[in-house]
């Protein structure tokens, strides 16, 4: 399956998630962010094309952090505009198109498909929405394939003399170089279906009447507490903010949750929820391995207790069936519920632990689960290194040290130990208030990183 994000990561499909969250590569950008670039660039004294390589390389870091894996194939506008010019010169023999002044402009009336993605009609795209108004072009939707040199803009030579391309030509002439003019999928952000998109299937369709894409897919919006993420209401974050307090994996966890085609909400309180049901993924898998590397148990499905079979089964068709219908991972991850409970109740209950074939049961429940994580992108090089991290994090937005937090552990034991149990009440209250749960057992006390007190109960009172 060829896909245009030039990407094999599933995270891919929410694109402009990860976008909002950074810098998007520039070939992918509007125009309005293409100007700002070149407005940004021009203020600091550096070449665009330098900026933008910049920005892109702190988009490609940021996509790392994330556990994305990398595209196949990163072109760049810069380095195909013999591949741009060759495809206006197509459309413009083809009769589509249009130039004055230096300008080329695309023919909307000449497409009557137009208009087929969005459902939007040429009526509804009236001048000065999204389209510059220009009394020299024939319908006021008529977009720029090529535009004229402006002082202080990269520009190329081309027959139409020194410019550089419009925003959307360059998608199409670069997706056709790499996987032809029929490909499987296209994705981006639910803003660019129109004009970007419709727009890409119009001069793709007018350079070659066999162009076609079998599926598109757009992700939603982030929204910040409810409210659209924008610079001007001052909360819009980057992807580098968010990882400083909370792990990547759990701001991957967090953005799976949601069905890439929604709308995401991101606060606090979610990638603390995030950030906790991770630790508890990892943690159950770390145990259960902890008990299983010792024995080496070799997995035979002939084995495997029934109820243990059905658990693995249901969650295997669960996997298949939600990534198959439009990849809805928020379901598998849900779903990822039962196999964990029951890797906890036979490593910690008195029935679990004296179950028949307890040990392969646990191979084949922990195979299952690494298996699927591995396939969303959620599977850590090590369980305790990850949870160390994951530890790590949460003292950081606790503003604690490690120190500290055991020096509050002895300090309860001793209260506890003298009775005092209000005083011991009260440091485990503290700790929770700012996500630091304490845990006990025979063995003494243990903490594990929570979702902070005010959190719980605001989530509590929200259902």
């Amino acid at each position: 399956m060829s896909l245009l994000m030039f990407s094999t990561d599933i995270l891919g499909i929410w694109g402009v998630k990860s976008v909002m969250f950074g810098i998007s590569p520039m070939w992918t950008t509007s125009s309005s962010c293409v100007n700002q670039i070149i407005a940004r660039a021009n203020k600091l004294g550096e070449d665009p094309i330098s900026l933008s390589r910049r920005y892109c390389e702190e988009f490609r870091q940021d996509m790392i952090y994330l556990h994305c894996l990398p595209p196949s194939v990163e072109p760049r506008v810069s380095d195909h505009m013999p591949q741009i010019i060759d495809m206006i010169k197509q459309i413009l023999d083809n009769g589509y198109a249009y130039s004055v002044d230096g300008d080329v402009y695309f023919n909307v009336d000449k497409f009557p498909e137009y208009g087929r993605l969005s459902g939007r009609n040429l009526e509804d795209n009236r001048a000065g929405e999204r389209v510059a108004v220009d009394s020299r072009k024939k319908n006021p939707a008529d977009f720029a394939l090529w535009k004229a040199a402006k002082e202080g803009e990269p520009c190329w030579e081309s027959p139409w003399g020194l410019g550089r391309p419009g925003w959307h030509i360059e998608c199409s002439a670069m997706s056709a170089a790499y996987l032809g003019y029929s490909f499987d999928i296209h994705g981006g952000g639910m803003d660019l279906v129109f004009p970007h998109h419709e727009n890409e299937i119009a001069q793709s369709c007018a350079a070659c009447k066999q162009s076609n894409i079998s599926y598109w897919i757009h992700n939603g919006f982030v929204t910040v507490d409810s409210e659209k993420m924008s610079k001007s209401l001052g909360n819009f974050f980057t992807i580098r903010q968010v990882i400083d307090l909370y792990h990547p994996l759990a701001l991957r966890l967090f953005l799976m949750g949601t069905h890439y085609r929604s709308p995401i909400n991101y606060s606090d309180g979610q990638l603390e929820s995030a950030s906790d049901r991770i630790f508890y993924i990892y943690q159950t898998l770390h145990d259960c391995e902890n008990v299983l590397s010792p024995n080496e148990v070799a997995i035979r499905v002939d084995l495997i207790p029934p109820d243990t079979a059905n658990c693995v089964n249901n969650f295997q068709n669960i996997f298949e069936a939600s990534m198959s219908d439009d990849l809805h991972t928020s379901v598998v991850m849900a779903a990822i519920s039962d196999p964990l409970k029951t890797i906890n109740d036979l490593l910690h209950t008195r029935k679990g632990k004296k179950q028949d074939l307890r040990m392969e049961s646990l191979a084949a429940l922990e195979r299952i689960i690494r298996n699927v994580l591995t396939v969303l992108g959620l599977m850590p090089t090590s369980y305790s290194e990850v949870l160390q991290q994951l530890r790590e994090k949460a003292l950081k937005r606790a503003k604690l040290t490690e120190d500290q937090v055991l020096k509050k552990i002895e300090e309860r034991t001793t209260a506890r130990r003298n009775k005092e149990y209000e005083k011991s009440d009260s440091i485990r209250k503290d700790l929770a208030a700012v996500g630091i749960a304490l845990m006990d057992s025979g063995e003494g006390t243990t903490w594990r990183p929570a979702v902070p007190l005010a959190l719980q109960e605001q989530q509590v009172t929200a259902t």
